[in-house]
């Protein structure tokens, strides 16, 4: 499956970006497992890909962490 950007086809809602400060602003608060966050947002998403799709993109523009041993994602 695609990452879904904003173009003609695909409007900025329907987007993984508009997801983004989503995201962010739980994590924000401190860290919070995986599960516990997907289960947070899992209403405003279409699924497990695309939730997997934003924390790719908040991962490559550096602005979270895994932290493997306490099994969180950190805000960076």
């Amino acid at each position: 499956m695609k990452m879904l950007f904003p173009n003609k086809l695909i409007t900025y809602n329907e987007s993984v970006i508009s997801k983004i400060p989503m995201i962010l602003e739980i994590v924000e608060r401190g860290p919070i497992g995986i599960k516990d966050l997907y289960h947070r947002v899992a209403p405003k998403l279409t699924g497990v890909n695309e939730y997997m799709d934003v924390l790719d993109c908040l991962y490559a523009l550096n602005k979270i962490e895994f932290d493997e041993e306490q099994g969180v994602i950190l805000y960076v």
